[in-house]
């Protein structure tokens, strides 16, 4: 079996995602006349101007909010919004300020410490680019028919592409209906032939050129569509040979043995947890009627949680577990308050959740002032930079939150050791230790039912008898007596931090 090894700063990281046509815009770059209005619903064609020298322009904000990572989605030259139809992968879209103000933006952050992974769409691409549109201007005649999956016996007969259908393809019907396989059989977006050498080079030399460039990682999207083991393993040894610290975080929505095994990703945007963390912490609130990536929503009692926690702390090897992508939203499903109808307090204790929990947590842009959006593209809304329009009190729990992680190396690094559950209650309780070092213990309780909770969990050796602990997130004192530790009294819907008072540096 690979040894394996993940990068060690992502192990330290907390992440911010962002869609970079709704996150700023900056005057420095140009902008055409016919862009939606910022502060206006967003719509599936329209454009609103962000860009990567307004993103540069915000660091401070990102910084002071504890971001040490940016994971954009897109940036490459593209005809869609969201730059998944991408026509040059050299480029840096120009809407977005070219490759220069990228240049900007990786040098600023650095300086900053804050790394940049970029989106990796090398499945398919848009109809634009130069050996798609070469065939669609050529036909048969085109030297490039193996670079996609055409229907070649339709262009030697002189039938041209049908790449501007007046309606979408039959599902599963693109490459009799267009005349090429299209991914989901949308003709925007004509799916790569990744078994061509050719193009197997192309995307290669695409992930090291911009790992040279000084990115600091890729997301990879869709990569199961590109089911080849031996694609995606030298895809790795490409880019960790150009830098050995690299990311590689894949796009799998489920369990993804195949895919960790230490020979292609490092880890994956881990929506299992996004999943476990809706059916608790949303509870009764949870629209289970949402089903992201086609997944069912379940509520959750403490128990359930913790079973489904500990299902997911077991199905990979530790140095995956802690780079694991830990999201609560992404563009790809209504934002976490949103499915939890408007319940900050869900927000607020999944987020607390998250940074206590081993893995790189993500914040989607917006989540951390409230910003709420339903299926795309609402989820995609612009960020109001109008401060008169956060939710100071979600944005002053979420630095804490990230402050708390970043104060506490255990919490990032330590193992994690399931303690209690009471499903009357609502109350899921863990630690998370240094093996051998009693002093790097916390114990994390969350009571996220409707009544106060009495303390009363066991210690299962962490601590000595007669130990004092005080709450680090709120405040209060408990001790640990007869094998249990008590004394605290914790309030509906909150959580708390405990460190042994021996422990206070």
């Amino acid at each position: 079996m690979t040894d394996i090894t993940t990068p060690e700063w992502v192990k330290d990281a907390v992440f911010y995602q962002i869609f970079p046509d709704r996150f700023a815009r900056s005057e420095r770059v140009p902008k055409p006349s016919n862009l939606e209005p910022w502060d206006a619903p967003p719509t599936a064609l329209g454009f609103k101007g962000g860009d990567l020298v307004g993103v540069t322009e915000h660091l401070d904000y990102l910084q002071e909010l504890g971001i040490t990572a940016i994971y954009f989605n897109p940036i490459f030259q593209s005809a869609a919004n969201h730059r998944y139809h991408t026509y040059d992968y050299y480029h840096v879209d120009p809407l977005l300020g070219g490759n220069e103000a990228f240049r900007e933006l990786l040098d600023a952050a650095h300086a900053r410490s804050i790394r940049i992974v970029l989106d990796g769409v090398f499945n398919h691409t848009g109809r634009g680019f130069y050996q798609f549109h070469h065939t669609l201007e050529n036909g048969a005649s085109s030297p490039y028919l193996d670079w996609f999956y055409f229907d070649e016996e339709r262009l030697r007969a002189g039938r041209p592409l049908n790449a501007y259908p007046s309606r979408k393809a039959r599902r599963g019907h693109s490459l009799q209906e267009l005349g090429y396989l299209a991914w989901w059989d949308l003709p925007a977006l004509p799916k790569l032939n990744t078994r061509t050498e050719a193009v197997r080079r192309f995307i290669f030399d695409v992930a090291r050129y911009w790992i040279e460039f000084g990115i600091d990682g890729w997301r990879l999207d869709v990569p199961a569509e590109i089911d080849d083991d031996a694609f995606w393993q030298e895809f790795r040894r490409v880019v960790k040979t150009a830098n050995p610290q690299a990311y590689l975080v894949g796009e799998i929505w489920d369990e993804a043995h195949r895919w960790l095994k230490g020979d292609q990703f490092d880890a994956v945007m881990n929506y299992i947890f996004n999943r476990a963390c809706l059916g608790f912490f949303g509870g009764a609130k949870l629209d289970t009627s949402v089903r992201p990536g086609g997944f069912r929503l379940r509520r959750l009692k403490a128990g359930a949680f913790a079973d489904a926690v500990d299902r997911m702390l077991a199905l990979y090897d530790w140095e995956v577990t802690l780079v694991q992508l830990n999201l609560l939203s992404s563009h790809d499903e209504p934002r976490f308050l949103t499915m939890v109808r408007g319940d900050k307090e869900a927000l607020k204790l999944a987020t607390l959740f998250q940074m206590t929990f081993p893995g790189a947590p993500c914040i989607y842009y917006g989540d951390e002032i409230g910003l709420t959006g339903g299926h795309d593209p609402d989820c995609r809304r612009a960020f109001p930079w109008d401060t008169r329009e956060w939710d100071h009190d979600v944005l002053d729990f979420v630095r804490r939150a990230i402050r708390l992680r970043r104060e506490h190396p255990v919490l990032r690094r330590g193992r994690y050791m399931r303690l209690h559950t009471d499903d009357r209650r609502g109350v899921y309780a863990f630690a998370r230790y240094f093996e051998g070092q009693e002093a790097e213990a916390l114990l994390v309780v969350f009571n996220n039912g409707t009544d106060r909770y009495d303390l009363d969990v066991p210690l299962k050796g962490l601590w000595a008898e007669g130990s004092e602990l005080r709450n680090i997130w709120q405040e209060g004192r408990a001790q640990v007596k007869d094998g249990r530790i008590t004394g605290l009294v914790l309030p509906p819907r909150s959580g708390a931090v405990l460190q042994a008072v021996a422990q206070q540096s």
